[in-house]
């Protein structure tokens, strides 16, 4: 009786928690609603897509475009990915196949201390390092080109140990079947256990790019904050997270409910990532089935 007792609490208090972790996502997207119903109430948010700057505090001739700073997050999302991913798929393959056991621990923990670090300790180092390397090319320096490195970083172990979990998961008895034809370990690797595991490192990638989106203080301290369509990888941009977490402290009404109108549709965005990722894994769970 006493363990049938401490089942039903334990069940009970487990589902509370869940409920209460679910919940604080509605309470989130409730408040950015709620923060952003101003702007939509009074048919602002048609001007984010025809306005051409931003200047949502002029008096004279305010304007509220928010392309600019949507291509900036779209581009520096995209160009961390294209950075992150060849490089995070690559270094799982050489953990998994080729790297002997104390080189793949090493190789490991430097993935998991990379995916700990702090975010401003990244943007320092990208401050420091990056920014003064490619103005020696290109001035400023702190550009799209400085972001994307830098945030491929940030975003480089979620894809590496997710790619390494994917490819653990590949069944043994494939690759000693592939190794029992004579196929070679290159040949087992790109037409066995990549092609397998595809699903798992397209997780991952969904996941890094969902990251990578919302990342502020590394964007913020890289980018240049200049709220343009970049013509090069060389020129400065203004992710929407840059604008939020630099106007909001002393935008007014009118102002802050646009900024909450921007972060809503960063949540949809993330929201549209997580929603694709869900229903891949029900495919995949319906064609195993």
């Amino acid at each position: 009786m006493c363990r049938l007792r401490i089942d039903w609490l334990v069940r009970h208090l487990l589902g509370v928690l869940a409920v209460v972790a679910g919940g604080l996502v509605v309470v989130v997207i409730f408040s950015l609603l709620q923060g952003a119903w101003p702007a939509i109430n009074s048919g602002l948010l048609g001007h984010f897509f025809s306005d051409p700057n931003w200047q949502p505090g002029s008096v004279r001739d305010p304007q509220y475009g928010l392309v600019p700073m949507l291509a900036g997050s779209f581009l520096v999302t995209v160009a961390a990915a294209l950075i992150a991913t060849p490089l995070g798929v690559a270094g799982a393959v050489f953990h998994h196949f080729y790297a002997p056991r104390q080189i793949a621990k090493w190789n490991l923990r430097a993935m998991e201390l990379l995916a700990g670090m702090p975010a401003v300790v990244l943007g320092f180092w990208g401050l420091t390092v990056v920014v003064p390397a490619i103005a020696r090319i290109e001035p400023p320096g702190q550009s799209l080109l400085a972001a994307a490195l830098v945030l491929a970083l940030m975003i480089l172990p979620i894809i590496a140990l997710t790619t390494q979990a994917a490819l653990a998961a590949v069944p043994l008895s494939q690759v000693q079947a592939a190794a029992g034809l004579g196929i070679g370990r290159a040949g087992t690797i790109l037409k066995i256990a990549l092609p397998m595991a595809r699903r798992g490192i397209g997780a991952g990638v969904l996941l890094a790019l969902a990251r990578a989106i919302g990342e502020t203080l590394v964007v913020v301290m890289l980018c240049g904050n200049i709220a343009q369509i970049p013509g090069s990888l060389f020129d400065p941009i203004r992710p929407v997270t840059s604008t939020i977490a630099l106007e909001m402290g002393y935008a007014t009404a009118s102002h802050k409910s646009l900024l909450y109108a921007a972060g809503l549709i960063l949540v949809l965005v993330v929201g549209l990532l997580v929603g694709w990722l869900s229903f891949r894994k029900n495919l995949d769970h319906d064609a195993v089935n």
